[in-house]
């Protein structure tokens, strides 16, 4: 599995990948909906869509729009096994472990957070002092 750096340093020098971007309605369901919410959506279509080792119409599961996810996977190459194989690393033909999964859902998290309407970023962690109660 290559590094999400490494994958995101190569991605703007793919024409395909650059285009995307979130539409008018994806940017507002992003927003209504909030991050927490997203992420659980991405996790659960990671799992459902592209985990098993032979996903149901590889290479045609994932929409070009219609929810933030979808666009995200297409934009950090995590749609499909074949693309997982050629820009991540992660092989086709069997299910994908949960730390890949952890890793798919990384890439698009990545991708998504600076599309992120400022009043559904999770708030920042907060450092706590020895002396609060």
């Amino acid at each position: 599995m290559r590094a999400l750096d490494d994958v995101f340093a190569r991605l703007p020098r793919s024409a395909f990948r650059r285009r995307f971007a979130l539409g008018p309605s994806e940017r507002a369901s992003l927003g209504e909906k909030g991050w927490p919410v997203v992420l659980a959506h991405a996790r659960d279509l990671v799992a459902r869509r592209l985990a098993p080792a032979l996903p149901a119409h590889d290479g045609k599961q994932t929409p070009l729009r219609g929810h933030p996810v979808f666009v995200a996977q297409h934009a950090t190459a995590t749609c499909c096994r074949g693309c997982l194989a050629k820009w991540h690393g992660i092989p086709a033909g069997r299910a994908l472990s949960a730390a890949e999964q952890d890793h798919v859902v990384a890439a698009i998290a990545r991708w998504l957070r600076p599309q992120v309407p400022e009043g559904a970023r999770p708030a920042p962690p907060r450092q706590l002092s020895l002396f609060e109660p």
